[in-house]
């Protein structure tokens, strides 16, 4: 089973990360909207994560990301006033960079449908 480091030390199976997203993404959403300046960013690799045309690596490393989004717990929490999102964003950004040619316009177009309703 692969493993990877997600939070503060802690071990976290790689088949877990869409489960973890699953459960708590939505609802970090709606607690983060006009708190964190890269919601949208979040929101277009969720949708492109459940994409069917996207590739299973692409989707693995988007859940990845996304996972430590969504966990209370990692490397600098989230209620340190500043910063509590900086480390959240640095890993979601290197994700979303790296892989920028399968996030297409319509993860953007509908992350943005989203934030305008």
């Amino acid at each position: 089973m692969a493993m990877d480091i997600h939070s503060a030390g802690a071990l976290v199976p790689a088949a877990d990360h869409e489960a973890i997203v699953r459960c708590g993404f939505w609802s970090k959403i709606r607690r983060t909207l006009g708190k964190v300046p890269f919601t949208a960013d979040a929101l277009a690799a969720y949708y492109c994560a459940l994409d069917p045309r996207t590739p299973v690596h692409v989707k693995g490393v988007l859940m990845a990301a996304l996972a430590y989004f969504v966990m209370p717990v990692d490397l600098v929490p989230d209620v340190v006033v500043g910063l509590g999102y900086t480390d959240d964003a640095a890993v979601l950004l290197a994700a979303m960079q790296m892989l920028s040619p399968h996030i297409r316009e319509e993860h953007h177009d509908r992350a943005h449908g989203y934030l305008n309703r």
